[in-house]
């Protein structure tokens, strides 16, 4: 009886089993790179061209965020001081330190390396571009920036703290409660949940909030916050 399957169709179930193979292990090679810390950048520590502790300058001397980042509480964006902001102390403080020569050049007319050219920070966290966050519609609803940056009081480097992948995000759209906190402590970076309920026995006594996460239900409630999860709510 003639053969109906030419010779080459011999090696075609090998051939599958190959390429099914391939595709199982490139797919597990995407996920353990693509499921790192290194690629959700959690942990990324730039050099940055003038080395800016806010440790000393949040923690020590007590400058509030709002001194450098002055349009996170009123725009989409948190903006980077210029060196104006900077120069403001500077010209008075540390004014001969080695390591603020970026700052002399770009600022100090009278300076020999003076070139007029904006300091180049360098940027820690960024969104990818097709995702949208704003920054007063969170700060505005009691979301610190503790939340999502950590303890950058406590940093003499910036570094990345939280992943901020989607799933990340989701997780506090989910249970919003546990991140919120008063508005007037929304830019206190040492505030503590239990702390404030123990200072203010009256009028948690008056709102029936015992726990950290009754207070947090309070708030939620006060702030009319009933976060979406939709994809649109994220990608415009």
């Amino acid at each position: 009886m003639a053969n109906f399957f030419p010779r080459w169709s011999n090696l075609l179930p090998l051939k599958i089993a190959v390429c099914a193979g391939a595709a199982v292990g490139g797919i597990a090679l995407a996920f353990s790179y693509y499921a790192t810390p290194k690629t959700l950048v959690a942990g990324y520590q730039p050099t940055q061209p003038i080395p800016f502790s806010h440790k000393i300058h949040v923690d020590q001397i007590g400058l509030d965020c709002r001194y450098c980042h002055s349009f996170v509480d009123v725009s989409g964006h948190s903006n980077v001081p210029t060196g104006n902001t900077c120069w403001n102390c500077h010209q008075h403080v540390q004014r001969e330190s080695p390591k603020l020569a970026p700052l002399h050049r770009s600022l100090d007319k009278s300076y020999p390396g003076y070139d007029g050219k904006p300091i180049e920070w360098v940027r820690v966290h960024k969104a990818p571009d097709y995702v949208y966050f704003n920054h007063s519609a969170h700060l505005n609803r009691g979301i610190s920036c503790q939340s999502c940056h950590g303890r950058i009081d406590q940093m003499e480097v910036v570094y990345q703290v939280e992943s901020h992948s989607m799933g990340w995000c989701l997780e506090c759209h989910r249970a919003p409660e546990k991140n919120l906190r008063p508005l007037e402590e929304v830019f206190n970076l040492k505030y503590d949940a239990q702390q404030y309920i123990d200072q203010h026995p009256g009028e948690m006594t008056e709102l029936g909030v015992k726990t950290t996460e009754d207070l947090g239900l309070k708030l939620k409630a006060q702030f009319n916050v009933n976060p979406k999860m939709s994809c649109s709510t994220c990608h415009r």
